[in-house]
């Protein structure tokens, strides 16, 4: 009898020692490593803080301005149609007609369309900048404003849309050109250790006429 408590002792000791080899060799091999990178990316969902570097990185409108397409603007002057006219003796609806806006006092005519004091109050003439602003975001620019719609937020968006406004007017504006881009700032002063060294005393005479400086060209 007590040769078959000890065999069957032996045999669940031998399994408990088994199953703990399993479990850490298991535990070796599926172990899981941190990634480097948590979280996983949701496609068609904007990066927020890669949309914040695109929005500090916007340049004038009068850059987007100068390669603008009236007839991209047409296309995207179609999310405006819903309250918006852009014909010569158009009706006014939800909003003004905008035939001759560009150029045109701001929340001025339009035939007795109802401004709202928002918008009143910005004065002025509606030029390229803040027709941009207006449509980039018409809360933004005028808080206060019934204005409904989001706005554009591709700069190049709002420019087509300005060009196919400034074709709906009786004297279109030419476009501007791009402005130049800012060249570096360069070093005014030397580098430290770069100062021309001062002549020796008693050092070689002048430079003959023919190492002087080559003139500039014409």
């Amino acid at each position: 009898m007590d040769d078959r408590k000890n065999t069957i002792a032996g045999w669940v000791l031998a399994a408990g020692i088994a199953a703990l080899g399993l479990t850490i060799v298991t535990g070796e091999y599926f172990r899981a490593e941190r990634p480097e990178k948590m979280g996983y990316t949701v496609e068609g969902v904007e990066d927020e803080s890669a949309a914040g570097a695109a929005a500090e990185a916007e340049k004038p409108i009068e850059f987007y301005l100068a390669s603008a397409d009236p007839a991209k603007g047409a296309v995207v002057f179609k999310k405006c149609q819903a309250c918006h006219t852009a014909e010569k003796g158009g009706p006014n609806g939800t909003g003004p007609d905008l035939w001759n806006v560009m150029g045109e006092s701001i929340a001025q005519g339009h035939n007795g369309f109802p401004f709202t004091d928002a918008l009143k109050s910005k004065g002025g003439t509606w030029d390229w900048g803040n027709m941009s602003e207006w449509l980039k975001s018409p809360k933004a620019f005028a808080p206060g404003t019934k204005m409904t719609f989001a706005g554009l937020s591709k700069p190049q968006d709002r420019a087509d849309v300005i060009a196919y406004l400034n074709q709906h007017t009786d004297s279109p504006r030419p476009l501007p050109a791009a402005p130049a881009e800012a060249a570096p700032a360069a070093d005014a002063a030397p580098a430290a250790g770069n100062e021309a060294a001062p002549a020796e005393a008693g050092g070689s005479e002048a430079p003959a006429a023919n190492d002087a400086a080559a003139p500039a060209e014409g």
